[in-house]
């Protein structure tokens, strides 16, 4: 597989409503979208860095400095025998790992185009369809916050996440539990406490939550580890891991007893299948996190959460859950806490290249 041609594109896309969470929010997406070509073949992934630094130091902007000085002009014209390769004559940049997943996600979808076969079966997936949960961002009072929590439901939803920080925590929890006693809740904090917050933390015990993500320092795994001896609740990694070698480190440091993998964080699809498997024969649970992507992101996600590990429905949300109009077809849909992996070659979705050409507001071509 020769990549012969890569194109970076930069396109806005308006989320339907404004998504808090404890380090801020924001309703406009800058998306990152990249196609590899060859051998008459193409690859489509997104990068998943936002505008700000506020999720991790990348940003949409250090990604294209990253992808377009000095990944995207390394790869074009080499061959490639297999997708985890790709970087290979990039090996010498370090960290930029969201920019770096975007290059290894594209050939991904051509590898498997390639084949003819889907990307869930590229990568070893064994399900048609995954659970999926939806994630609820901080909401100013807790009317609205249940009015939203409710139309989740009835939209069939698995599972519901609840941002939370201080001040919007343990009480407000409790005023769902009491409403929705049957319903799978989980929290995420994005590093919104310490370790002097533990008393307010264990508080949560009483709540029957499926875990809660993230509470401490992002960049953290030993006070995560002495947070989670002192609760009941499972502690679950987000930010803290962003390769194998970390989800190996809070495993020796038992930091955590559930990881949210996110391709797009911790590199690409390669290592999300090494923590995946790492996690499995540790026999503790993982799943997809999401982090509002577009359609190409998400069929990338939908088709790793198909791996045998994910037990845990994934934030892999409907389209409409997001976007008034998605860039792929058919969008997203969830039926009965499910969504169906798609089976058509690579990602599995129609690009919707002329819209994606009108919305572009810079572009960069290698060939």
């Amino acid at each position: 597989m020769r990549i012969e041609r890569a194109t970076l594109r930069e396109i806005p896309l308006r989320l339907k409503e404004f998504f808090e969470i404890s380090s801020g929010g924001s309703q406009d997406r800058r998306v990152l979208l990249l196609t590899l070509e060859g051998d008459g073949l193409e690859g489509w992934s997104e990068c998943v860095a936002s505008a700000d630094p506020s999720y991790a130091y990348e940003t949409t902007d250090t990604a294209w400095h990253v992808l377009t000085d000095f990944i995207l002009p390394r790869i074009v014209g080499r061959e490639v025998g297999n997708p985890v390769d790709v970087l290979t004559p990039v090996s010498w940049v370090r960290g930029h790992g969201m920019a770096k997943a975007a290059v290894e996600m594209a050939a991904w979808d051509m590898a498997a185009r390639a084949d003819g076969v889907s990307l869930s079966r590229k990568l070893g997936g064994v399900r048609d369809e995954v659970p999926v949960g939806v994630s609820v961002g901080l909401k100013p009072n807790d009317e609205a916050l249940h009015e939203q929590v409710e139309g989740f439901l009835a939209d069939g939803y698995a599972r519901v996440k609840i941002k939370i920080k201080p001040g919007r925590d343990v009480e407000m929890l409790a005023g769902l539990r009491e409403r929705f006693p049957d319903v799978a809740f989980m929290a995420d904090a994005n590093s919104a406490y310490t370790l002097a917050d533990v008393a307010r933390l264990k508080e949560l015990d009483a709540l029957d939550l499926m875990m809660i993500e993230q509470p401490l320092r992002y960049d953290d795994f030993l006070q995560h580890a002495r947070l989670q001896e002192q609760i009941e609740t499972p502690v679950c990694l987000d930010e803290s891991v962003k390769s194998v070698g970390d989800a190996e480190l809070a495993l020796e440091l038992a930091s955590c007893r559930i990881i949210n993998i996110k391709p797009g964080r911790v590199g690409g699809l390669e290592a999300s299948r090494g923590i995946h498997d790492l996690m499995r024969g540790a026999g503790l649970a993982v799943w997809c996190g999401g982090m509002l992507e577009s359609g190409v992101g998400r069929a990338h996600n939908v088709a790793l959460a198909s791996l045998p590990g994910f037990t845990l429905p994934g934030d892999i949300s409907a389209s409409s859950r997001y976007w008034e109009r998605d860039i792929v077809s058919p969008e997203f849909e969830v039926s009965n806490g499910t969504m169906a992996v798609p089976t058509g070659a690579g990602i599995g979705v129609e690009i919707d290249v002329q819209r994606i050409e009108a919305l572009t507001t810079r572009a960069r071509t290698f060939a």
